[in-house]
Order: structure tokens, then C-alpha cells, then sequence
């Protein structure tokens, strides 16, 4: 086990607000990248979190995940001989790359190889498995795009205004 990992999972375990969990992951430098104005909900720590670049004013609610990796090469390399041949399988894992003014919903899951593009609401409970395009609105399993950046904008523009 990798007891740094582990020490700086219970950290962030015990840190209470989404504001100081951030100034801790920036602190220990645990993420690729972390930009200005980020608000971390999450008390886990990814495996490979040093994969996971953060833009500016984001916004990531509780229980979102993060996949860096995936395990599938742990059950293919013990499958029998005649079925894998002289295959080894390498673990799998890639980037998660989030733009700027990003909000992610509660309890979402967000897979590797994934960039998030700038403008971005993703609603609770999506799987993002796929690139999401700048200024959208996304939701669900899989998660796709369901409206516009500036759409969603102007609605709490004139909700505000009342």
C-alpha cells in the first residue's frame, strides 16, 4: 500500500470544506493542475490523480468520482492460457482534463481519457465516458449534451431578475 496515498486520502477525508480540500490538493500538488477559483466537494483521492488537470472556476459538488485507470487487464492477463495466448494486458489509463467555469453535479463519474471543455454544467448523477464540448449543458448515463451554455445563462439570468 502506498502510505502517502493513503495519508493524504484521510487528510482530505477530514478537511470540511470543498475550499480547503482544494487548498490542500494545491498545497501537496496532487493533481496535474488546479486553476484559481476551484471548489473541491470530493473526499477521495484518485488513484493517479496527478492525471486530473483542473481549470479555472470550477466547481466539482460531492460524490463526484474520478477514473484514471481501469483494472480489466488484471482479470485478462489470469484468463487461460488458450484464451489470451502470449498476450500481456497493461493497465489502462489516461487523462481527465476540465476547462474553465465548470460545474459537475453530485455524484457523477467522470472516465479517463475525457476532456471537459470550457462553460460546461454536467448533472448529477451523469457518466461522462467521452469528450464534452465547450459552452453545453450535459446529463446523463452516458452523459451527452441536453442544451446550450448561454441558454442555461439567460434562464437564471431572468429567474434572478424576478
Amino acid at each position: 500500500m502506498n502510505w502517502k496515498r493513503f495519508y493524504h486520502g484521510a487528510r482530505l477525508y477530514l478537511i470540511p470544506s470543498g475550499v480547503g480540500r482544494t487548498r490542500y490538493v494545491k498545497k501537496k500538488c496532487l493533481f496535474g493542475g488546479v486553476g484559481e477559483h476551484v471548489m473541491l466537494q470530493p473526499r477521495k483521492l484518485p488513484l493517479y490523480s496527478e492525471l486530473i488537470f483542473i481549470g479555472n472556476n470550477v466547481r466539482i459538488a460531492s460524490g463526484v468520482n474520478f477514473i484514471t485507470h481501469d483494472v480489466l487487464h488484471n482479470v485478462l492477463n489470469h484468463l487461460p492460457e488458450e484464451m489470451r495466448g502470449e498476450t500481456v494486458f497493461r493497465e489502462k489509463k489516461g487523462k481527465i482534463v476540465i476547462g474553465d467555469n465548470v460545474f459537475i453535479g453530485a455524484n457523477s463519474l467522470i472516465m479517463y481519457n475525457v476532456t471537459i471543455g470550457s462553460n460546461v454544467v454536467i448533472g448529477a448523477g451523469s457518466v461522462v465516458t467521452k469528450d464534452l464540448p465547450d459552452n453545453s449543458v450535459c446529463a446523463g448515463v452516458p452523459c451527452r449534451k441536453i442544451g446550450s451554455f448561454e441558454a442555461l445563462v439567460e434562464k437564471r439570468r431572468l429567474e434572478s431578475s424576478r
